[in-house]
């Protein structure tokens, strides 16, 4: 019970009414820990309740009627709206304000929420915005988080944070919080905090809640299976994750046209617009959600069923954290990839780096072959003409098991009418800055790596 971590009534209530319990394992560790004021590095897997792990102890220590005390950094804009949310929801019973700042709108209703919290949640770069216009002050805050603090490593924010943190005391508390923390934080840990306790909590949804599945198939066939899938599946809702915002765009408008209820999110899309899908998906107003990985980290999306990877990140990481969508909080989820032959050098990577993920490979499906409208139609250079012979998947090897193609394979029409007519889309660049520092990649260098030992064939039969 969250009374006996020593937390104040207000807080357990609100917390109760909110249908939080029984606190998961990373809160029962950090949370004593941050109350006594420690520097805590708090990982756990996607979906174990990390705001609440920081927010709920900061909410208890917290003056309410003193001036600003906290900052929360986030990598997107998306995850500063919810954290601010869900802050408000645990103290609603307290009186404080919280401010949430983000690029992409006024910088005028911002800065009056500033001069009255005493809690900031917001971005790097707007952060930064309002520190050099002096509009910020961060020189008395008591603590600060960064949550998803491997994933802005990643994207490229290292300076902008540590510009940030130089602007805080040296003595103020500090907050590591992720579903992985890699090592090119220790930099941070080593510079700005203060001996600093692991806290760690369950790092893989068991596979009793977790199915995870995967089919072979040729790349031009990979929207057409999808919808058969869509069809076959008992589907309460689901997320279709692609790499890229010109698949997103695309695989969106198609599946319309199919008449599936669908909304889309990437990073160029506006602030509005963003927040406009996510409360529409929330609020089950849309069935499906194609997204980009603006929507793979620390999004709260609640009772998803489903996650599809239609293709996969050049990131193995971004694997574990698209598939923890699902399976939350003690409910069941399914995850399946649609492997082709582009996705294998990553899949291999995926299966050596994760050595305990158990996905099972599905016998292949009939299906009907279904016209994808592709927005463009040029086709790249390099590319080749028909080959009618499919390509799987070898995991004793990691390879192709059938000859390559740089091409597309074609079997009674273009790429354009069956396939998925979009070689080689460009990785995703979102509004929010999202770089991923393992983007680029040699595939032949791929293939040629030792693949785990002890894999058994599988691919087409």
């Amino acid at each position: 019970m969250f009374a006996n971590l020593g937390l104040h009534e207000k807080i357990v209530r609100a917390l109760k009414e909110e249908g939080i319990v029984e606190p998961t394992v990373i809160q029962q560790k950090a949370i004593p820990l941050v109350l006594q004021g420690k520097d805590v590095v708090g990982m756990s897997k996607t979906g174990s309740g990390k705001t609440a792990t920081f927010g709920v102890p900061l909410l208890n220590n917290m003056d309410e009627k003193g001036q600003l005390q906290y900052l929360v950094i986030a990598p997107i804009r998306e995850l500063a709206v919810q954290i601010a949310g869900e802050l408000k929801k645990f103290g609603k019973y307290m009186r404080f304000t919280v401010a949430t700042v983000y690029g992409g709108v006024s910088l005028g209703p911002q800065m009056e929420q500033i001069s009255r919290a005493q809690i900031v949640v917001g971005t790097p770069g707007r952060l930064m915005d309002h520190i050099q216009r002096r509009t910020l002050d961060l020189s008395r805050i008591k603590a600060v988080v960064l949550d998803e603090a491997d994933k802005m490593v990643e994207m490229g924010f290292i300076e902008d944070i540590e510009y940030i943190l130089n602007q805080t005391p040296p003595k103020r508390q500090m907050l590591l919080f992720g579903a992985t923390i890699s090592t090119e934080i220790d930099h941070l840990k080593r510079k700005y905090m203060n001996a600093p306790v692991l806290a760690e909590g369950e790092m893989h949804v068991q596979d009793e809640f977790l199915k995870q599945y995967y089919y072979n198939v040729r790349h031009n066939e990979k929207f057409s299976l999808l919808v058969h899938l869509l069809k076959k599946e008992q589907i309460a809702k689901g997320i279709i994750f692609c790499s890229a915002r010109s698949t997103v765009e695309m695989l969106a408008k198609n599946l319309r046209k199919q008449g599936f209820n669908v909304d889309m999110i990437h990073g160029k899309l506006s602030q509005n617009n963003r927040m406009r899908a996510m409360e529409a998906f929330n609020k089950n107003k849309t069935d499906f959600l194609v997204a980009s990985a603006v929507a793979a980290r620390g999004m709260d999306i609640k009772f998803l069923s489903h996650v599809f990877n239609y293709d996969l990140s050049p990131d193995p990481q971004e694997y574990v954290h698209r598939v923890g969508r699902t399976a939350r909080a003690g409910e069941s989820g399914k995850a399946i990839t649609l492997l082709s032959e582009k996705d294998f050098g990553t899949f291999n990577d995926i299966l050596t780096r994760y050595r305990h993920l158990h996905i099972e490979e599905m016998p292949d499906e009939q299906f009907e072959k279904i016209r994808f409208e592709a927005g463009f139609s040029r086709r790249p250079q390099g590319s080749r003409g028909s080959n009618n012979y499919s390509q799987s998947w070898d995991r004793r090897s990691g390879n192709r098991s059938g000859p390559r193609s740089e091409g597309f394979s074609h079997h009674g029409g273009s790429d354009r009418q069956l396939g998925v007519g979009h070689d080689r889309p460009r990785q995703e660049s979102s509004g929010s800055d999202w770089r991923s520092g393992a983007s680029s990649f040699d595939r032949n260098a791929r293939r040629s790596r030792n693949p785990r030992p002890g894999f058994r064939s599988f691919g087409r039969r």
